[in-house]
């Protein structure tokens, strides 16, 4: 039976990445362990031979990047493109191709990710979201191929390599901007709470509405699954007793499914209501009114997981750790201070 990277990493009391980045003549490693090491592959056996150097050094200049949802469906939602631009540019600073899974479903998206991973195709991937009862991670984890994911993972986030927004503080601020305008009673439009980043805006606005003493029910709170099912959720809280004067949204996608049905109910935004949403895509600079947006730095998000992911490709890491990007609230036309009627 062959000598492998793990039976030296065992018998020299290291982790089996400090092998790998002594083999490689990582700069990182001391002197000393580079001796220890190597003492340890002479006395068992282990072979610097040109297969194991290519073993080690292969690579194929690639990174893949997982999709949230199907590739149309992706590219329609102006948050993906954005991130998709980030991740592209510091690629091909590094001289990086990028592979995207194609699948149309969960599943075939997973299968594109097995594809990637024993076919040896890529040397990372980008989780471009984090999710409950995902498949993908668990299996990223299991392989031992460098990944990161864009959004803080559920569960082992210790193993994990991260890049996000600190979305609790993020939907906090937004909520308390309407407070500030005056707003009382405020409603949340939120998204499909599977994802991570739509339960952690959530509870930023539950958050918010608790520490400035609002009283506001569960009738005010909305988790569509899509900016489609949006829409229902505005006439939901619309045909509410007390319905709500100002409006917490969690992308500039819903919160355009949001205006046209406020449009079709003849409520005027800002006069009637206001709005405040997540991302500073396009969307919002150019709806009607202008909507005043959480600007999340999608661009940056894309740009810091490419960095993290071909940083960990070059020299891996057994301490995983995050990146989280700051926001900041950009105004605009589509929230003004409360006036009483």
């Amino acid at each position: 039976m062959s000598v492998t990277i793990k039976d030296v990493a065992k018998r020299a009391g290291v982790a089996t990445s400090t092998v790998s980045r002594v083999i490689s003549d990582s700069p990182k490693i001391s002197e000393k362990t580079k001796r220890k090491v190597r003492k340890v592959m002479e006395e068992i056996g282990y072979h610097l031979n040109e297969n194991a150097r290519n073993l080690v050094q292969q690579s194929t200049k690639t990174v893949g990047i997982v999709m949230k949802n199907s590739t149309s469906e992706s590219l329609h939602d102006p948050f993906f493109p954005e991130v998709l631009r980030g991740i592209s540019a510091y690629c091909h600073k590094q001289d990086y191709s990028i592979s995207l899974t194609t699948g149309e479903s969960e599943e075939a998206i997973f299968q594109d990710v097995t594809k990637m991973v024993q076919g040896k195709k890529v040397d990372g991937l980008i989780v471009s979201y984090s999710k409950k009862n995902d498949k993908v991670v668990p299996y990223l984890i299991e392989c031992g191929i460098p990944f990161v994911v864009i959004g803080k993972p559920v569960g082992q986030i210790n193993q994990i390599l991260y890049v996000d927004n600190d979305n609790i503080y993020a939907a906090k601020e937004a909520t308390e901007h309407l407070v500030k305008l005056g707003h009382e009673k405020i409603g949340f439009i939120g998204g499909n709470t599977e994802f991570e980043v739509a339960e952690a805006r959530s509870n930023g606005y539950k958050e918010a509405i608790r520490l400035n003493n609002l009283v506001v029910t569960e009738d005010y709170v909305r988790s569509p699954k899509s900016p489609e099912l949006a829409k229902q959720a505005v006439y939901e809280l619309m045909k509410l007793p007390v319905p709500p004067t100002g409006l917490v949204i969690t992308d500039d996608l819903s919160a355009l499914s949001v205006l046209l049905v406020l449009k079709k109910l003849n409520l005027d935004v800002p006069e009637n209501i206001s709005i405040i949403t997540f991302n500073n895509t396009m969307i919002s600079k150019f709806s009607s009114p202008p909507m005043t947006s959480v600007d999340t730095q999608i661009y940056q998000l894309g740009y810091e997981s490419a960095r993290c992911l071909i940083d960990e490709i070059k020299d891996p890491s057994s301490i995983k750790r995050s990146v989280i990007i700051p926001t900041f609230i950009e105004e605009r036309e589509s929230s003004v201070t409360y006036v009483q009627k």
